[in-house]
């Protein structure tokens, strides 16, 4: 039988201790039971404390510059895998997520998406605001960093990885897995925490993110973007964008 394709799972945070700490403990379970998968913790803080939680879970630890963008890039760079999955660290991650990326690449997909779910919240308008994320990315649209985006090694390769910008930096990325034709977007959903949407507002949150894109669409910066981005919404101890 051959070994299954080689995944590493590229984690970027910046003072994410608390959610990162509950990720590391999926995925050193994970790692424990699959010869085939690692794990790259990139550091944007170059916290020490981060650093010395990645050595006790037994995953590689990088420190980098902060930004998203140049924080995945520099993840892709650390390791061989022959599949590369960008995961936020507040994302409840598991083996069917693994092997239904495998199946997706072995099926001929270079790149994809999982289905968007809030992991802690019922009622309507969660449940409104996921399909619209789904009908987003049916249609064609961009999927964002939490639908934990993956790529094959070589596809990552070709497009040039993701830009190094403070706002929207899978955008590019995205799109130019699109026009290759291989981007796969799973019906398998990833759950990703709720705690910013009840914080800010489900729909002010949702909105303002829609906005961001438009006017992304319509060519301002992203250094530009993310000014207002913050003068928006209140993120008193988060340096980093989650949609």
């Amino acid at each position: 039988m051959a070994p299954p394709l080689s995944v590493a799972i590229v984690v970027p945070v910046f003072d994410d201790d608390e959610a990162l700490r509950r990720l590391l403990a999926r995925v050193s379970e994970m790692i424990a039971s699959d010869v085939g998968l690692t794990c790259i913790v990139v550091d944007g803080a170059a916290s020490e404390s981060t650093c010395t939680m990645c050595e006790r879970a037994g995953v590689h630890y990088v420190a980098s510059a902060p930004g998203r963008g140049g924080q995945l890039n520099a993840g892709a760079a650390a390791s061989t895998a022959e599949v590369l999955w960008f995961v936020h660290a507040d994302a409840a991650i598991d083996v069917g997520h693994v092997r239904a990326l495998r199946r997706a690449v072995a099926e001929g997909a270079e790149g994809g998406c999982f289905r968007f779910r809030f992991a802690d919240a019922g009622g309507w308008t969660p449940r409104l605001i996921e399909a619209g994320v789904r009908l987003r990315v049916a249609l064609g649209g961009i999927a964002y960093g939490d639908q934990g985006l993956f790529a094959t090694r070589a596809a990552f390769g070709s497009v040039g990885g993701f830009d190094d910008v403070p706002l929207f930096e899978e955008v590019p990325f995205v799109r130019a897995l699109r026009r290759r034709g291989g981007f796969a977007a799973l019906a398998v959903p990833l759950a990703v925490d709720a705690r910013r949407w009840r914080r800010d507002g489900w729909w002010r949150r949702t909105l303002t993110n829609r906005w961001l894109a438009l006017a992304r669409l319509c060519g301002v910066a992203p250094a530009r973007l993310a000014s207002g981005y913050h003068d928006r919404i209140a993120e008193p101890k988060e340096r980093t964008r989650d949609d």
